[in-house]
């Protein structure tokens, strides 16, 4: 179907890819333990929605376009450093926040929405993950495909399904055991400064990468 071959394959490497722990683990455990169940779907939901993008962005062609121009990777890779940096210090900066309960009471939806376009523009302005899924889903298209960018589209879609569905467990999961965590401010604050640095971590990371 559509040039795809030993999608078997394709789909245990994903899952075993998807629940390798990474920084995207990391900040929807993160985020779990600050905003509970909601949070953390959030956070995941966010990273899914990034990944889409450079799945789209493969299909088309975009990715190969920035594997081949170094001036078009070099602009994405210090535009999503930077941002991943501005975000990390901002976090690393913060003040203690009130206990979940009481926060999430008057501005739990904006709380939310920057949850998730944090881990949207995390996934969507680095340049290595565009790299992994131009290197990662052809191997699984037959080289004379006459529908290699329906096929890109489909393998993309099954892996972010996958690996939402995975996400959304390890964000139950972390969030159903920090229940006490939640309620303590000084604790919140220094999981927020945690996720900063893990901000400013990829921030560095990002500016590091190398096209090949």
């Amino acid at each position: 179907m559509l040039g795809i071959q030993e999608l078997w394959l394709f789909i245990i490497s994903g899952l075993l890819l998807n629940i390798t722990p990474g920084p995207d683990t990391a900040y929807i455990i993160g985020r779990s333990v600050q905003l509970g169940w909601r949070g953390g779907a959030a956070a995941a939901l966010g990273v899914s929605t990034g990944c889409l993008v450079h799945v789209f962005a493969a299909a088309i062609g975009l990715s190969a376009l920035l594997a081949a121009s170094s001036a078009a990777f070099t602009f994405v890779k210090w535009a999503g450093a930077a941002y991943l940096c501005f975000i990390g210090v901002k976090m690393l900066l913060s003040r203690p926040p009130a206990p979940v309960e009481e926060a999430t009471a008057g501005s739990g939806a904006i709380s939310l929405r920057q949850v998730f376009l944090q881990g949207a523009m995390t996934n969507a302005l680095n340049p290595k993950v565009a790299l992994f899924f131009l290197a990662f889903l052809p191997q699984f298209v037959a080289a004379d495909s006459a529908h290699k960018a329906a096929a890109f589209v489909l393998l993309g879609l099954i892996f972010i399904f996958n690996g939402t569905l995975w996400c959304l467990g390890v964000a139950a999961f972390a969030a159903g055991a920090a229940g006490r965590i939640r309620r303590s401010g000084r604790t919140l604050l220094w999981i927020n400064r945690a996720l900063g640095g893990l901000f400013v971590y990829l921030g560095i990371r990002v500016a590091m990468v190398q096209a090949r």
